[in-house]
């Protein structure tokens, strides 16, 4: 990792080119990697308040350069973070600096353009199958993405995905608590939204919604508060059954109306049968019940895919987490919210 972002002769090694966007948790531009041939790269500056108490940023720090360290495999689906370091400023201020390989643009840009009529079945399995390889790789790592959307999912030109700012869900959260933070709902599991331990499943359901996004090419559920939301899901998913709802939960489940599920054909009239039971698997409500990331790469609507890649990538080995934990990921162990 390249020391404040400077190289042996301690000049700058990124140049910035462009401004890409501004966002809720930081800044991102195109840059330049001087000592790499000018490749370009992607910078995001994030700012941080520093509070020593919450042991930031380095406790974040920390966590990037475990991330870091899934470089050693080079997965096609997975964003490579290429160097990180902080700086700090006169008024309490840090400033994390995370430099990424540059990407032509994300999934949510990449369906504004689309013309209608729209992807097709066969490109929405192929980014469909591309997504859930990448999660399956994360989830084999013990990493939870935490924040999956299609902002995140990002498209190279010849049609390649790699997913985008796993692991930094923490960071985003010691921000928020910093600053006034609006944060989406529209991809986030009814566990998380409810304030239940979590794992791996949050990052399933996100898929299920990008999954039928990729077909309307616009957001599923898209609720304006965390009750909006759920009830945004009951709507089209209908109420769960009493004995579906999370017993770790303050809110009842008689809290809603008993809405009745509606076919899934009615609101996503081209997804295929096929297609539907892997959709209604992503979304079950209840995350025990959820299908996992590998187990949905073995489902018949990847029939044609090439399954022996798939299995390749499952098998790597786990890296250790920052809580020194290696055990296998496939577990639903909780994160505590």
């Amino acid at each position: 990792m390249t020391s404040r972002g400077r190289n042996d002769s301690g000049e700058h090694q990124y140049e910035e080119v462009m401004l890409i966007g501004t966002g809720a948790y930081g800044t991102v531009y195109k840059g330049r990697d001087l000592n790499n041939e000018g490749r370009f790269v992607a910078m995001k500056m994030i700012r941080l308040q520093n509070n020593a108490e919450e042991g930031m940023p380095m406790s974040a720090i920390r966590e990037i350069a475990l991330l870091k360290q899934l470089e050693a495999y080079e997965h096609p689906n997975i964003v490579r973070l290429l160097d990180v370091w902080s700086s700090s400023s006169g008024a309490g201020e840090i400033q994390l600096r995370l430099v990424f390989e540059f990407m032509d643009q994300d999934l949510s840009t990449f369906l504004e353009k689309c013309p209608p009529p729209g992807l097709g079945p066969e490109k929405i399995k192929d980014l469909m199958y591309q997504m859930l390889r990448g999660v399956d790789f994360l989830h084999a790592n013990r990493i939870i993405h935490r924040d999956l959307k299609p902002q995140n999912v990002l498209i190279s030109a010849d049609g390649q995905l790699k997913l985008a700012d796993f692991g930094l869900a923490r960071v985003y959260a010691f921000q928020m608590a910093l600053t006034q933070v609006v944060v989406t709902l529209w991809y986030r599991a009814p566990e998380v939204i409810l304030q239940a331990q979590y794992a791996t499943p949050v990052d399933i359901w996100s898929c299920g919604c990008i999954f039928a996004e990729l077909y309307n090419r616009k957001p599923l559920f898209v609720g304006q508060s965390d009750i909006d939301q759920l009830i945004k899901i009951f709507e089209l998913r209908g109420r769960p059954l009493e004995s579906e709802w999370l017993s770790s939960v303050t809110l009842p489940w008689s809290s809603f109306q008993a809405f009745p599920p509606k076919p899934v054909s009615s609101y996503l009239p081209e997804m295929e049968h096929v297609a539907i039971d892997l959709f209604e698997k992503l979304l079950a409500f209840n995350p025990h019940h959820r299908i996992s990331a590998n187990e949905a790469l073995n489902h018949p609507y990847f029939k044609d895919m090439d399954l022996e890649s798939v299995r390749t990538t499952a098998s790597l080995s786990p890296v250790s987490t920052s809580e020194g934990d290696s055990a296998d990921s496939r577990s639903d162990t909780p994160v505590s919210k």
